[in-house]
């Protein structure tokens, strides 16, 4: 009687092309240009980044763009500590939300230039720009997130965000 094949190890590639909606289209041509644009909920006035094209609470088009700062403050992050393929980044790396200044979502991005051990919660941060001249049209504009010289956020400003 011949052996059962219970497993097989075999390479695979999937590759995805997204068209993105006008919300997303507009967030992105924002970012190409150094800009980081939202929209506001007209019913519950939340703003959110990257826009949706709709309030996922009050399930109503979200028509009204509002420009939010490229300054935030981190809610919840992670330390990347695990070598895998394709890693981009030297180990070990922060991943975190950030919170942005004018928006009530989190935006999740790498943090840099601190030391791993150094970050936490409610760490101010600010965005780092690709150059210019090398900026897309793709969340690629931001290379990562840098900590500023500000006190950390109150925990009562962000709770409600992890």
């Amino acid at each position: 009687m011949a052996e059962s094949i219970k497993e097989i190890t075999t390479p695979i590639r999937l590759d995805y092309r997204i068209t993105a909606g006008q919300a997303q289209q507009r967030f992105l041509v924002g970012l190409k240009s150094g800009r980081i644009l939202a929209q506001r909920c007209p019913v519950c006035t939340k703003v959110y980044v990257p826009p949706r094209g709709s309030c996922p609470t009050c399930a109503v088009p979200t028509r009204e763009e509002v420009e939010v700062s490229d300054n935030g403050t981190i809610t919840t992050f992670c330390i990347v500590d695990l070598p895998f393929y394709g890693q981009a980044v030297d180990i070990p790396y922060v991943c975190a939300s950030v919170l942005l200044d004018g928006a009530d979502i989190a935006f999740f991005h790498l943090i840099q230039e601190a030391d791993v051990a150094d970050v936490r919660m409610g760490m101010r941060v600010t965005a780092v720009w690709e150059e210019e001249a090398k900026r897309g049209a793709s969340f690629n504009a931001i290379k990562y997130f840098k900590p500023i010289d500000e006190p950390d956020a109150a925990y009562e400003s962000y709770k409600d965000h992890i």
